[in-house]
Formats: C-alpha cells, structure tokens, sequence
C-alpha cells in the first residue's frame, strides 16, 4: 500500500482524499487547490493495488458490491475529485502503457453481428420498463435532450430534440420514415403526429417493442406506425427518410462502414437521413472497461475522424454537422436526480447493487460530457447533393413551425375552458 499511496499522492492536486486501508490506516492525499474532500474505506485488501492499476474499472466494481464505501462526502464527490485530478493520473507511466495497450487491441474486438447485437441490446434495454419510467421524461426518451435555455425542463428539453430532428428531416405528408433503434417510440409518434408521415421503427429490445406498440395504438396511429424486432441490416425497401437515435453507439467500430452502405442502399434518391450519436472529440479511443463490462457491452462512441471517412466511402453527401457539447451533461444530471428520487423503488424491482451500479453510471456519463471528452453529434446525410434546400434557413422555420402547433394542440387552461363554456 505504501508504493501505491506514493503513487497516488502524485495524482491529487484539486481537494483531498483519505484512503482508510483494509487494515484500518489513514492515508491522507492533499492536493494544492481547494476541492471535494473524500474518505474511502477499503474493506478488501486486494484493492490496495487494484485501484491504482485499474481505477475505472475497479473504483466501479467495488462501490457496487459494497467493498468500497464513502465515509466522507458522497459518490458525486469522489467522482468529480477523480474527474479534477484525471489528467494527473492518466501521466503515470503504467496507466499510460496499459492505455495504449488497450488502443492496440481495438482491432481485435469481437465484431457485432446481429446474434451479438441482440444480446448487448438485452443486457441493457430490456431490464424492465418500469425501471426507466423512474428516472426518464414522460416520453422515455433514453437519449441526449436538447436544453434551449437552462431552464428547460427534461420534457421540454426532450420535445425540444425531437422538433430539432424532424426539422433537419424536412419531412413532407405522405412520406416514409425509417427509425433505426426506435426505442420506446418517441420519435416515431412524434413524427407521425405533426408531419403526417408513416413511420417504421426497428428495435432489437422485446420491451421496448411491445411498449412502444402499445404506445402508438394508444395514441390511434397504428396505421402509420408500425414497430418491428429487427435487425437494422435485414431491413429492405426504400424509404423517404431515415432516422437513427441513440442507436450508432451500439453498431461497433468495425461495422461503421456497413451502418453507412446499408443507409445509402435504403434511401431514395431524394431522401434524407440524420443520424444523432454520442461520440468524441479526442480522436479514436476506447471504450471504458467498466462501462463495457457491466453497462453497454460492444458499445463504442466513435469520434467524427472515424465517422466522416465511412460516410465518404458510402457517397452519401453530408448536408450538415451540428455539435451539442454539455446538453448531454444536463441530461445526464436531471435522469440522476430522478433515479435518486425514486431509489426505493428502483431497489425493490432491482435490488441494492444495481441502484449502485446505475447511480455509478448515471454520474460517470454526466462527467464523461462535463469534464472529458464527449459530445454528441447530429450528421444530415443525403444520396443527392439538391435533395434539400439551398438554406439552413427551412430548419428553423419548421421548428418554429412545429413548436406553434404543439402550443396549439395542448389543452387550454381550465379556467379558460370555463370562460369559453360560459
């Protein structure tokens, strides 16, 4: 423990943090700055070495199963003290060499074919619906919400994103939509409801599916959309128009190229697709060992140097790129006040170690935005060069447009209905 603790003394610069050792002694890290301060208890003696070799991984694993606990401050303090102090850590030489380790084995990755796609999707997805109505807006929208202005709600920032995409779809009555990764049917219905359009979402998740039908016969628009367990590669005809939410995160590095080439032979000449990801803006990485593990296994957020040249390879025409830099963060910390909120009931469906496990996620998502290297990114692609206006100016009159008729279509206030009444 002493070489380690010498070790990681070098790693805090920002706050403090107070290891108490399986043994019972303090060890006391005090960076220079001011910042959280933390005391962990180690209650194995094996994570001594294991949380310097492999901190993200390790750090993770323990405060799930309860061998790892926080005797000051809370799991949001520890984090945002790593997040603070990361780059230090990242400079010692063996997290140095055990990351380009990792780089070098990118390679040889299992490649996710459709068998492997759906258990990944089964892993994370079908956990159970009423898991994720605890923590996500009312339109379980389970992707990065759009927040206009600080102040937006997470519904408000979720309808906000999905006006946002189908303003970029510029979409026309009548037409055609494919949804890639349809999830729990919020851009589906939506589309369909203020574009007038039919809409096909694929899904490789059983409860998302049956949800997300349900949904729309509810809202009476099961004869414009239509849900399918499918597989995006075995989709056929052509469509109008194509969007994929959410979902390019989970087709893996080494199919990023066949994603594109299936997009292209899908749509028609005139069509339109917008892809929204998560991605990166360092370069080519790697996936983080704990959240490959135990939350989106064969998931990789691709930075745009390995996107744009698979697009290119496609002759797919890219129309226009839209960065969202800490909307994702924003999300991110809304879904963890929620969850927390509803922690009680989280544990009785799921039990204690996954309330730990999902807290732990929520958080390092939110700081992977706030503090590393992530952002999301929305990619218009066409197969025409004139298949959309010469302006960027129709995005925003559709917006504006759509957003006129959803205050038209809610119901008036009460007292209003009763003035009319009368």
């Amino acid at each position: 423990m002493e070489i380690v603790n010498a070790m990681l003394g070098r790693f805090v610069h920002v706050g403090s943090l107070t290891i108490v050792d399986a043994a019972g002694r303090s060890h006391v890290l005090k960076g220079d700055t001011p910042g959280p301060e933390v005391t962990l208890k180690l209650h194995d003696k094996k994570l001594h070495h294991q949380l310097f070799l492999n901190p993200e991984l390790k750090t993770g694993e323990a405060y799930m199963d309860g061998t790892l606990t926080i005797e000051q401050g809370t799991i949001r303090d520890l984090l945002t003290l790593y997040a603070l102090n990361r780059k230090n850590l990242r400079a010692q030489p063996i997290q140095k060499t055990m990351r380009a380790w990792v780089k070098r084995m990118r390679g040889f990755l299992p490649k996710n074919d459709a068998a492997r796609s759906k258990k990944n999707v089964e892993t994370h997805y079908d956990l159970s619906n009423e898991m994720y109505r605890l923590f996500l807006d009312d339109g379980l929208n389970y992707s990065c919400g759009y927040f206009r202005t600080p102040d937006d709600t997470l519904e408000e920032a979720q309808v906000n994103k999905l006006r946002h995409i189908a303003a970029k779809l510029d979409l026309k009555p009548g037409q055609r939509v494919l949804d890639i990764g349809s999830g729990w049917g919020s851009m589906a219905i939506y589309l369909a409801e203020a574009c007038d359009v039919e809409v096909l979402g694929v899904t490789l998740s059983t409860e998302q599916h049956a949800l997300a039908t349900e949904r729309a016969a509810a809202r009476g628009l099961s004869d414009r959309v239509k849900f399918e367990l499918r597989d995006y590669r075995d989709v056929e005809g052509s469509f109008d128009r194509i969007v994929s939410v959410g979902m390019f995160e989970h087709v893996g590095l080494r199919n990023i190229p066949e994603f594109f080439m299936k997009i292209r032979s899908l749509l028609t000449e005139d069509g339109v697709a917008l892809l929204h990801s998560i991605g990166r803006k360092g370069g080519p990485g790697s996936t983080g060992a704990w959240v490959k593990k135990y939350i989106f296994p064969g998931g990789y957020a691709p930075a745009l140097s390995e996107t744009m040249p698979a697009i290119e390879a496609s002759k797919l025409w890219v129309t226009d790129v839209e960065i969202w830099r800490l909307h994702y963060a924003q999300t991110c910390l809304a879904w963890g006040g929620r969850f927390a909120a509803n922690r009680d009931k989280a544990a009785a469906l799921l039990g204690e170690r996954f309330c730990r496990m999902w807290e732990f996620y929520l958080l390092i998502s939110e700081f992977s935005f706030r503090y590393g290297k992530h952002m999301v990114f929305q990619i218009q692609l066409t197969r025409n060069v004139d298949a959309l206006p010469l302006a960027r100016d129709y995005m925003g009159e559709t917006e504006r447009r759509l957003e006129e008729r959803e205050r038209a279509a809610r119901p008036a206030p009460a007292q209003t209905q009763v003035q009319a009444a009368g």
